[in-house]
């Protein structure tokens, strides 16, 4: 195991290397100013396609934007923004969270582009279903010479998309939160750890053997509820300790460009660990809300690409920014714990003793689960597109069992084996970003002019 862990260390460190940094926030930065500045002059267009205003029942597409959007939230918003976050300011310090904000700015324009062209260049699966994501963007924008795009996608996507880490801090804080001080779990946690596992594939396996439209109801009810719940939490945290927040807006200004609180002023590496932690939590840039987005029923690929671009400011601009203010305000994050979801639970109870720790349970419940179910439809479509519907079954078979594999893993091997598949998972989807990236700008021009169009001659009648 030793040795596993320390494989995984090292390729993790490989995979997000400087190259990939460029690539990702360079990239998006580089979107950015080519679409200039789209994400924010369109904002209020964005929540005018998610109120339901724009559907078409009958264009093409299994469901709703706001369900996409909805399923591709229950995902990133999830485990990342909980236990994720601690666990980038207990490895790279308060400055981190600095670098998820640029990360997340940059990922707005990047999830504009990957998602819009997950619509405009939908394929069709061995059954004659339209899919969408970054292995069929590959494939029908780029054309077959490119397939090895694909291929390397999915791949590192089966691995990406495994319940490792969201199994793994599920267990984790319901050993330490319920379980030990009650006095049921002692130094041996490796059983307790099992049943835990095992408790939780049942409910994961019911969900996702019911398909797409049975998680994107789950997720449609669920998300909403756990933005309010947990917002709500952290935001009383803050509110207790808000004489601490001017400070800890500095000391995380000053440490993004130092690195001295926990880098030993290695600068580079708190950029990375942040652009880490945010592509974990948001997962911009990655390729998996564009699989998610390529199911939308919808004729405007720009839309849908509107619809994704909220997807990082709610997820790390606004969750994850509450989570680490509630970490620093509160000084546990000085314990140097990298265990995320413990971290988390400390400024729980210190700012609400008793009741906050398990109210972060409930959380973590909801949040754990609503990931389990996305990650499961994601993963499946990789799985298919690779080796078609006729194993599927198999691959259920094995996620469930991944379940009870996060819940006795160890937390740094489940974050290394997942970062390493992430970085992999980047570089497809990025590729297509910016090698399409006219062809998602001449689309939005002339989505732009007749949206323009339409309201001269609404304004008329």
């Amino acid at each position: 195991m030793e040795r596993l862990e320390s494989f995984l260390a090292e390729a993790s460190s490989l995979a997000w290397g400087m190259p990939l940094l460029i690539l990702l926030m360079g990239g998006g930065l580089f979107l950015m100013l080519y679409c200039r500045f789209v994400p924010f002059r369109h904002l209020s267009h964005s929540i005018e396609i998610l109120s339901g205003k724009y559907v078409d029942p009958n264009a093409p597409g299994q469901i709703s934007p706001f369900q996409a959007m909805s399923s591709a939230l229950a995902s990133t918003i999830g485990m990342g923004n909980i236990s994720g976050v601690a666990v980038g300011i207990a490895m790279g310090g308060p400055g981190v969270l600095f670098w998820m904000w640029m990360s997340a700015i940059v990922g707005m324009a990047t999830k504009f582009f990957t998602c819009t062209l997950s619509v405009m260049y939908r394929g069709r699966n061995e059954r004659g279903e339209v899919e969408g994501g970054p292995m069929y963007m590959v494939t029908e924008g780029l054309g077959q010479k490119w397939k090895p795009l694909s291929i390397l996608f999915a791949a590192a996507g089966l691995i990406g998309t495994l319940p490792l880490f969201q199994s793994n801090q599920l267990t984790q804080i319901v050993r330490d939160v319920v379980l030990r001080p009650s006095g049921l779990v002692g130094d041996d946690v490796f059983l307790p750890n099992l049943f835990m596992g095992i408790a939780l594939a049942f409910p994961v396996a019911i969900i996702m053997f019911g398909g797409l439209k049975r998680i994107a109801n789950v997720a449609t009810k669920l998300v909403p509820l756990m933005v309010i719940l947990y917002t709500g939490s952290v935001l009383y945290i803050i509110g207790v300790n808000v004489s601490a927040v001017p400070h800890m807006f500095a000391l995380i200004f000053e440490d993004a460009f130092t690195g001295n609180a926990m880098m030993g002023g290695a600068v580079m590496q708190v950029i990375i660990m942040g652009a880490r932690r945010a592509s974990f939590s948001n997962e911009a840039g990655i390729g998996t809300a564009a699989m998610m987005h390529g199911e939308s029923q919808t004729n405007e690929p720009v839309r849908e690409g509107l619809v994704a671009m909220l997807e990082p400011f709610i997820d790390t601009i606004i969750v994850c920014t509450m989570t680490g203010l509630a970490i620093l305000v509160t000084g546990v994050w000085e314990t140097h714990s990298d265990n995320g979801v413990s971290m988390t639970a400390q400024a729980f109870d210190a700012a609400m003793p008793v009741m906050g720790k398990y109210l972060l349970v409930i959380c973590v419940f909801i949040f754990a689960f609503t990931s389990l179910f996305s990650y499961c439809y994601y993963g499946s479509k990789c799985f298919t597109y690779l080796f078609g519907f006729k194993y599927r079954r198999l691959y259920d078979y094995f996620y469930i069992l991944t379940v009870i594999i996060g819940a006795v893993a160890t937390i740094t091997s489940v974050i290394n084996l997942i970062d390493t598949a992430f970085a992999l998972m980047a570089i497809p989807t990025m590729t297509c970003a910016l090698v399409m990236s006219p062809r998602v700008m001449a689309a939005a021009k002339d989505y732009f002019a007749r949206m323009k169009e339409e309201k001269k001659v609404a304004v008329v009648k």
